[in-house]
């Protein structure tokens, strides 16, 4: 029987979930399912693991339909030539330089397009989410760590080395040590992590980035401070961008982006006050995809990868 529909998976590998969802040629979501990522066991478990959940979907299709493409968003700086990545914090083992095209391809004969997750967040966002309809953006991710992504004259910006936007290892913003082992990186200021680490040298109290949120609203000054910080961080380094590539638009996602209500008038507040030269700041808009943003994007890449072929 001829399939009805086309469908694409979208694989989020994190350091602690991996996330997949089908969608049809229309990018609508038809499956989505996660599992704790093997990040410690190598690439075999690592693929085994989005592959289980991958058969898992397609089992609760009404028909058999071979996937159209896939796409992978993954931590660490990607070879997308070759589907591998190159580089990879030491959360993950034997994941730099295993071949994830040539073990997925071969498993569901797909092609098969790898990212870097920040990359497919950005993809996402400006192919089927907030970024839709411009042509030049910057995108942001405000997680754990601080990620960044290009998007220049309608497709994605990968660089020589494919490590284009680490906005959050960017230096100039203070002194304190970075987990990279520099200092004075914008993740130092508005990563999760070191949200809640100011909070702690602060106070002596420990919280999340989602507890502080509410204390900031709740007017406890320490945390407000801090987010004002955060925000002020974010909206350097965008004028640092604008200057350089004249970007419209500015997406922002991950879980601290969960406290917009603080960080957006802390980075509006900065651009009204010292705009980029060109006189007007970026549209700045949060990203709509939420949680799986990521796996979203992979499969919106892989779907415009495949739309793209002659």
């Amino acid at each position: 029987m001829t399939p009805t529909r086309e469908l694409f998976a979208g694989i989020d590998v994190g350091g602690t979930t991996t996330q997949v969802v089908l969608v049809d040629e229309q990018l609508r979501t038809v499956g989505h399912a996660s599992t704790r990522t093997p990040a410690l066991e190598g690439g075999d478990a690592i693929v085994g693991a989005a592959s289980a959940l991958i058969d898992g979907l397609l089992a609760h299709e009404q028909d058999t339909r071979p996937l159209t493409g896939i796409g992978m968003g993954t931590a660490g700086v990607v070879d997308t030539e070759n589907g591998r990545v190159s580089v990879v914090s030491d959360s993950f083992a034997g994941w730099a330089g295993f071949d994830i095209r040539g073990t997925l391809e071969a498993r569901y004969d797909a092609p098969t397009t790898v990212a870097n997750d920040v990359n497919a967040f950005l993809a996402g966002e400006m192919i089927a989410g907030a970024g839709r309809g411009s042509q030049n953006a910057l995108g942001i991710t405000l997680g754990t760590g601080v990620g960044g992504a290009l998007w220049l004259d309608g497709r994605l910006f990968g660089g020589a080395h494919g490590a284009t936007g680490e906005i959050g290892h960017t230096p100039g913003f203070g002194s304190l040590p970075c987990t990279c082992g520099e200092r004075g990186h914008l993740e130092t200021l508005a990563a999760g992590r070191s949200i809640s680490a100011l909070y702690r040298s602060a106070t002596g109290s420990s919280r999340t980035p989602a507890e502080l949120s509410a204390l900031a609203a709740d007017g406890d000054a320490v945390a407000t401070h801090i987010f004002q910080a955060a925000g002020e961080g974010v909206a350097r380094a965008i004028l640092i961008a604008t200057a350089l590539l004249d970007i419209e638009t500015v997406v922002i996602g991950g879980g601290v982006s969960n406290a917009w209500p603080l960080l957006y008038p802390a980075i509006i507040g900065h651009l009204e006050a010292e705009p980029p030269v060109r006189g007007s700041a970026p549209a700045i808009v949060r990203g709509t995809l939420g949680d799986s943003a990521v796996a979203q994007g992979a499969a919106a890449l892989s779907f415009a990868v495949e739309r793209a072929r002659p």
